[in-house]
Order: structure tokens, then sequence, then C-alpha cells
């Protein structure tokens, strides 16, 4: 009875833990979330989001940022899908040595996490000093950063298909690409698309790397006069409000539509993974 009295408390001591855990991490969700679209959202007006600023009549307008932001994330889309898949299928389809494919493996997930602050001096001295300081420089930095996120989640996704998918593909005379292309990706496009939606976040989210490379120009091009100037992502334009100008009112309005942002990525990668899970028990 002493032991069953004793198990009996420190289960009841575990369970409340794990209450008080999920409660202040509940909390602080919701308290971030809750001050930045507090102080964010009266600040937004159309002429901010549609406008760009002007130091002669003293208007702030974040067009150039918006614009930026868009272009960066389409260029490195660009370049990181194709790269990204094409190692997951190699890897997953092709590679036969395992050593090697243990140590891309290892090697990938050591890139995901260097701190982004020396992507960007690695970004500098490769693009930068090469290309000039512009979007471009700084795209090619955050397809180096978004390799490994890619790469792993449609590994993940392929190694889910069936083996016997491509068994039977095989027996119906089909050539190993064909599988791959026919077969094997059209089942784990969940994986890829999930895994682009997370970059997507993180390009978002990124102004460390984007300082170095891409600049704090805040100005209206088109895409590809954009990505060959100098220019200021939406997370870089919140540092320099915030930091450089004292505009906090603007830098939290950016927060917010950062927060916005980021929160319809994460249910547009719910939503998509949901999607296709119930296709596939279908």
């Amino acid at each position: 009875m002493h032991t069953s009295a004793k198990r009996k408390a420190y289960i009841t001591l575990m369970r409340v833990l794990m209450w008080v855990s999920t409660a202040l991490t509940a909390a602080l969700v919701l308290f971030l979330l809750g001050y930045v679209l507090w102080n964010g959202l009266p600040n937004i007006t159309w002429e901010l989001l549609s406008t760009k600023p002007s130091y002669i009549t003293d208007r702030i307008g974040i067009l150039p940022d918006i614009l930026n932001t868009l272009y960066v994330v389409l260029a490195t889309l660009v370049f990181v899908v194709p790269l990204g898949v094409g190692a997951a299928v190699y890897l997953t389809e092709y590679a036969s040595n395992k050593r090697i494919v243990g140590v891309i493996e290892y090697a990938a997930e050591t890139l995901s996490g260097i701190p982004s602050i020396i992507y960007g001096l690695v970004g500098m001295l490769l693009f930068s000093n090469n290309m000039g300081t512009c979007l471009m420089a700084g795209s090619l930095t955050l397809v180096i950063m978004n390799l490994p996120t890619i790469m792993r989640t449609t590994q993940e996704s392929l190694k889910t298909v069936p083996q016997s998918y491509r068994e039977g593909a095989f027996g119906l005379g089909a050539g190993k690409w064909r599988v791959i292309r026919t077969v094997v990706l059209p089942n784990c496009i969940d994986g890829v698309i999930t895994g682009c939606i997370l970059t997507v976040g993180r390009i978002l989210g990124e102004s460390a790397a984007l300082l170095f490379t891409a600049g704090l120009a805040h100005a209206v091009n088109g895409i590809v006069d954009g990505l060959a100037s100098p220019g200021a992502t939406l997370t870089v334009a919140l540092y320099v409000y915030a930091k450089e100008e004292g505009e906090f009112g603007i830098a939290f309005a950016i927060a917010a539509i950062l927060m916005v942002l980021t929160i319809l990525i994460n249910l547009a990668a719910t939503l998509v993974g949901k999607y296709y899970n119930n296709r596939r028990n279908v």
C-alpha cells in the first residue's frame, strides 16, 4: 500500500507538472500574439501598405519591402526546390553506398543548425563580393540555408511510399526514372509541398543573413531589376524602423503582418498534410 500510494502521488505530480508546462507554453504564445497584434494592427493602414517611403514629406510606406520579400521568396524557391528534391531522390532512390548517404545526411543536419548570421557572412563573401549587394545574393544565401529543410522533408516523404508500388511498376516494364516520375513522386508530393511551406516561413522570418547580403534600400522595382538591386525585406525593414529610426509603431505593424503570415503558413501546412493524408487513406 505504501508503494502504491507513492506511485499514485508520483503520477499525480507528473500530471500537474505537465499541465503547468502546457499552460505556461500556451500563455507565452498567446501573450506574444496578443501583444504584437494589439500594438501592430492599429498602425496598419492602406497608405502604409501601398506607398513607398518619402523623406521629403516624412511619409512611411512598406510597399517596397513587401515586394522585396515576394521577390526573395520566389527566387529562393526557384533554386532550392529542384536542388532539394533532386538531392532527396538521389539519396533515397539511387545512392547505394550507405556510408556516403549517412555523411551527406549528417552534413545536411549540421547545415540546418548553423546560426543564420554565419550564413550571412559566408553569403557576403561568396555572393555579395561577386554580384554586389542585391536581393539575388540574399536569395542564394537563403537557398543554402533552406536546402536541408526541403531535402529532409522530401526524403521522409519518399520513404513512406510503399516498396510494392515500385516493384509493381518495375514488373510492368517501367524504367527507374519513369517509376520515380510517375509513381514515387506523385505519392510524396505532400512532403515536397510541406517543405516549400516551411521554407517560405523561414524566409519570411530571416533577417540576419539578409542584412549582410541584400541591403537596406526601400525602392520599388520590378522583379528583374529588384533582384539585381539592394533591398530590404519585411524583417530587415522591421529592424531598420525599430533600431535605426525609432519608429516602433511601424515596427509593430510589420511584426503584426509577419505574425499573421506565419500563422497562415502554418495553417496551410497543416491543411495540406491533412488533405493528402485523407487522399492516401481513401
